[in-house]
């Protein structure tokens, strides 16, 4: 994104590898209304978890209320708050302003109704407390760490019960009764370099994981975005995910963010393709190979998530339509460079190919990659094959203003 702690979405370190932008999300519930089932009849596979990102609401201008009217929340059955920070060993607020601070006009609240100067929670708390009212069955998690605030972790794995206690005090905090249903961590990377290097050790995350369920209990839900390295001895090698699976409802493995223009010069590939293809410039950085390897840990299929971006990542100075051409450099973004959402992009540069389930798309000098609504739906059909308890996505505000690719996931 566009600010330090903001930033799930900032370029890497030139050696710093897949998957990045953080999705994590909860157990099986749907929406009550005529679009999705009520929630106890939701089954494995039909999950559909989409990222609302606290800073959004500035120079996006994406607020709660647009979940509501752009279709989205009738067909998401969760929504991962991103994030809170972890820092001296605890789970801590974002950003307050944002969370529970802000008023919102008539105009932009879910409602309809204006926020008031003496009412006890206002911000982006209230508005999902509102949503959450006109769809009883969605569930909402916070989500806690991200690119920029993992570097905390290490500390927290010292007191993983200590830690576990924070942030249960934190998230069923009386001040929003009601809003979270679980939580989730976003740890980039456990036990490997992300933003920063960690050596908490592979059990670390295991430990973690295992304090959260044992401070939560069953009724909470506890979910985790993990890393997509399967190369061999990528960062999945690193920590024990399947000793953590036996106490998260579900993993989502960050299937986005293989290729990107932090490899400047390239060689351009898609960030997020489902398959390998000839040419492809690391083996193991795929959709179905990070699946394949989770698996084969012996982590079930159904709390196996599919990450899906909402965005593109593309170079400039490309002379090459097809894919492995080289570059002079990121691509413009609108926030970021070689960054962009799909709703802009869609516009910007169309898709003119499809390769390894996923398309790119060479307008001028530029090259980009992106799902769209047709290779999401290819995607679909693989998760379903598969038997993978549902589908993620880095993050809502990236969709069109009537919800073209959640439709898709739909």
């Amino acid at each position: 994104m566009h600010t330090p702690h903001r930033s799930r979405l900032r370029a890497f370190v030139a050696t710093a590898c897949t998957a990045v932008l953080g999705a994590g999300l909860l157990a099986g519930a749907g929406t009550a209304t005529a679009a999705a089932p009520a929630a106890a009849h939701v089954k494995a596979g039909s999950k559909v978890v989409g990222y609302f990102t606290e800073w959004g609401t500035y120079d996006r201008k994406y607020y709660v209320r647009n979940i509501e009217t752009s279709g989205s929340a009738a067909r998401l059955t969760h929504i991962n708050y991103a994030f809170g920070n972890v820092t001296g060993g605890k789970c801590a607020m974002g950003d307050s302003y944002a969370a529970t601070d802000r008023a919102y006009t008539a105009a932009e609240s879910v409602d309809g109704v204006a926020d008031t100067w003496d009412q006890p929670l206002r911000g982006n708390f209230n508005q999902l407390l509102k949503l959450k009212k006109k769809h009883p069955g969605l569930k909402i998690l916070w989500s806690f760490g991200g690119w920029t605030w993992s570097s905390g972790f290490g500390e927290a794995a010292k007191n993983p019960a200590a830690f576990a206690q924070s942030c249960y005090d934190l998230v069923k905090n009386s001040k929003w009764a009601g809003l979270f249903d679980g939580i989730d961590i976003d740890w980039e990377y456990p036990n490997a370099c992300g933003n920063t290097c960690d050596t908490s050790g592979r059990e670390a995350f295991k430990n973690v994981i295992a304090a959260l369920r044992s401070k939560f209990g069953s009724g909470a839900l506890v979910t985790a975005a993990i890393t997509a390295d399967a190369s061999g001895g990528g960062k999945i090698d690193a920590a024990d995910y399947a000793g953590a699976a036996h106490y998260v409802d579900w993993f989502n493995p960050m299937t986005y963010d293989y290729f990107g223009a932090w490899d400047a010069t390239g060689p351009t590939a898609p960030h997020s393709p489902l398959t390998s293809y000839s040419g492809i410039p690391k083996a193991g950085y795929d959709t179905s190979a990070t699946i394949a390897k989770l698996k084969g840990l012996g982590i079930p299929a159904a709390k196996l998530l599919l990450g899906i971006g909402f965005y593109g990542r593309g170079w400039t100075g490309v002379t090459q339509a097809a894919p492995g051409g080289t570059a002079s450099g990121p691509a413009a973004g609108t926030y970021e460079q070689g960054i962009d959402d799909y709703k802009v992009l869609k516009t910007k540069c169309p898709a003119t190919g499809t390769v390894g389930g996923t398309a790119y798309a060479k307008c001028g000098s530029d090259w980009w990659s992106y799902d769209t609504p047709a290779t999401i739906a290819t995607k679909m059909t693989y998760k379903n094959q598969q038997g993978l308890g549902g589908t993620f996505f880095w993050e809502l505000s990236g969709d069109t203003a009537n919800g073209e690719l959640i439709k898709a996931i739909h």
